[in-house]
C-alpha cells in the first residue's frame, strides 16, 4: 500500500510530461494575420486573455463592467480561468490552502469561472494569433461554460477588477484549471497539448508576447 501511494505522484508526473508532449490539432499553424489572444501564467495557473471587443463579439455584453468593484475604463481585455470552487473561493493565497480544499481539488468539485477586466493583458504572456473562425470558436467555447446566463457568485473577488461565476462541469486533478485552457484551445482548432495539468506542459508550445510567429 505504501509503495502504491508513493508511486502515484511519480506516475502522475510521468503522465503529465507525456500528455504535454503529445499534440492535438497537430496540423495547425499560426497565421500571419488575425486576432491575438494571450495565455497569462502566474506559474501555477493559466488564464486565457481575450480582447473585450473583436470581430463583432463583445464580452461586456456577457460580463458587464458593473459586475466588478472598480473596472478600468475603458476595459480592453478580459481574462478567463476556471477552477474548483473551494480552491478559488476559499484560497486567496496559497498559504490559505487547507487539507479539505486540497482534497476537493484532487478528487473533484464544482467548477467556477474567474473573470478579470483589465486595461492591459498583463505580464508573463504567451501570444497566439487566431484566424477569424478560430477566434469565434474560442469565444463560443468559453461562453458555453457560463452554462446559460452568467450567474455571478457572491464573493468579493481577489481585487477590484475581477469576479467569480457559476461554471459548467467539475474540476479535479485530471480536469485542472490548465487543462481547461488546453480544452478551449483544442475546441478552437489550435495545436495544443493532449493533457496538461501544469502550466509548463501547455505554455512551451507558444511564443512569448512580442515575438513574431515563425
Amino acid at each position: 500500500m505504501l509503495l502504491a501511494l508513493a508511486a502515484f505522484p511519480l506516475a502522475f508526473l510521468a503522465a503529465a510530461v507525456a500528455g504535454g508532449l503529445l499534440p492535438v490539432n497537430r496540423d495547425w499553424q499560426e497565421p500571419g494575420d488575425g486576432t491575438t489572444i494571450y495565455l497569462r501564467s502566474n506559474g501555477i495557473h493559466v488564464d486565457i486573455v481575450m480582447p473585450a471587443r473583436k470581430q463583432g463579439l463583445d464580452w461586456s455584453e456577457v460580463v458587464p463592467p458593473s459586475d466588478v468593484a472598480d473596472p478600468p475604463l475603458p476595459v480592453r481585455w478580459y481574462g478567463f480561468g476556471a477552477g474548483e470552487r473551494r480552491v478559488y473561493l476559499e484560497t486567496p493565497a496559497w498559504s490559505d490552502l487547507s487539507a479539505r480544499t486540497l482534497w476537493a481539488a484532487l478528487t473533484g468539485g464544482e467548477r467556477v469561472l474567474h473573470v478579470d477586466q483589465t486595461a492591459e493583458p498583463g505580464i508573463e504572456l504567451r501570444a497566439i494569433r487566431l484566424r477569424p473562425e478560430e477566434y469565434r470558436r474560442l469565444w463560443a467555447a468559453i461562453r458555453a461554460d457560463f452554462d446559460g446566463r452568467p450567474r455571478r457568485i457572491d464573493h468579493p473577488g481577489y481585487g477590484p477588477d475581477d469576479a467569480f461565476y457559476e461554471g459548467r462541469g467539475r474540476a479535479s486533478a485530471i480536469h485542472t484549471c490548465n487543462q481547461w485552457v488546453a480544452d478551449k484551445l483544442r475546441l478552437a482548432g489550435v495545436r495544443t497539448s493532449l493533457w496538461s495539468p501544469f502550466p509548463a506542459g501547455l505554455l512551451w508550445r507558444y511564443r512569448e508576447a512580442g515575438d513574431q510567429p515563425g
